[in-house]
């Protein structure tokens, strides 16, 4: 376990935007992790678990705690389980490595989740999902540390209170320290069924289609890279923490016309954030100076180079203003925000 002060924290996060760090432990197995935790909660030390990065905006400032980073490593594979196979995934692993392993074994169910930034232990928190897939769909189990009863715990999938970007770990915040992530795949050369339209249209087929699992991940690669969703450090439209903002629930009276509309089995009604974003007047490259709306996606909000957090959160509460005065509804951001809020 490596510790030191001072670090840093625009050099771990995908906005490269973030101060110091009071303490910075690296942590290489899950008992370290857990006990690098614990040994802190005793002590009594503000903690920030650190995976990837990808999700995250940090204060200017910093924060004035220990951050602690989940470098664990580790795959481990059962076979023949429900005519399938059950893979535990240690936190620290690359989410998207994983998913290519995933297509390359013939383990279905992740590759619409290509090229997504940030490490396994993330997803179960956020739910990922995107091109009409979420984890929640192939996670078996989720391997925790408890810090308010302060054990072990693993979670059923049904018991993790997966929804639309949420999760029992993300509703109670800075609770659980996720150290290793079981997943149930089929096993199958075909992915899952295509609902999403942009990828039907993108693969050229109809609703439902079954494609080779390698088709479907090479085709979410390409989509999300001309939208600037896959990490390169020479593009600063990849700069970002990804979409800034969730696509708002609403009641149906409250969709705006011509505006994105999926129902909802309890009656609301999903929009697009992107949508009433671009019609608010914040159009793709909006802003000043070095924060930026990306140039390839209107919901990620970009550091180009010489931003500050602070210089982010502003562009950022300007557009959910901006959105809330036109059509009165008000956008929730996706990363978390650490020691900085939305004006």
């Amino acid at each position: 376990m490596l510790t030191r002060a001072g670090e840093r924290l625009a050099a771990w996060t995908t906005l490269r935007l973030g101060g110091p760090a009071a303490a910075f432990v690296e942590t290489t197995t899950r008992p370290a992790l857990y006990d690098a935790v614990a040994a802190l909660d005793e002590l009594g030390t503000p903690v920030l678990v650190l995976g990837g990065g990808s999700n995250l905006v940090v204060a200017d400032v910093g924060f004035d705690g220990a951050v602690v980073r989940v470098a664990t490593s580790g795959i481990a594979v059962a076979d023949d389980v429900d005519a399938g196979v059950e893979v535990r995934v240690e936190a620290g692993e690359d989410w998207d490595a994983l998913v290519a392993r995933a297509v390359a074994e013939q383990w279905v169910g992740v590759e619409a989740l290509a090229g997504i930034p940030g490490t396994v232990g993330a997803v179960p928190i956020q739910n990922v999902g995107a091109y009409g897939q979420e984890v929640a769909q192939t996670i078996a189990q989720v391997h925790a540390y408890d810090r308010l009863e302060r054990r072990h715990r693993t979670f059923a999938s049904a018991d993790c209170g997966f929804g639309y970007r949420t999760s029992r770990f993300k509703q109670t915040p800075g609770r659980y320290v996720v150290g290793a992530v079981t997943f149930r795949f089929r096993r199958g050369l075909l992915g899952a069924p295509i609902q999403y339209a942009e990828l039907t249209r993108r693969l050229g087929v109809e609703a439902g289609a079954r494609v080779p699992a390698g088709d479907v991940r090479a085709a979410v690669l390409s989509l999300r890279r001309s939208k600037g969703m896959v990490l390169d450090e020479t593009d600063h439209d990849t700069w970002s923490a990804g979409s800034f903002f969730m696509n708002p629930f609403v009641p149906q009276s409250a969709v705006p016309p011509g505006a994105p509309a999926w129902e909802q089995p309890d009656g609301r009604v999903k929009t697009s954030a992107a949508w009433l974003v671009e019609r608010a007047g914040f159009s793709r490259g909006y802003g000043t100076g070095d924060a930026r709306v990306s140039s390839k996606h209107t919901l990620a909000l970009t550091n180009r180079g010489g931003a500050s957090a602070a210089d982010l959160l502003a562009l950022a509460t300007e557009i959910r203003a901006g959105v809330l005065a036109r059509f009165g509804i008000e956008l929730q951001p996706e990363p978390v925000l650490v020691g900085c809020s939305l004006g």
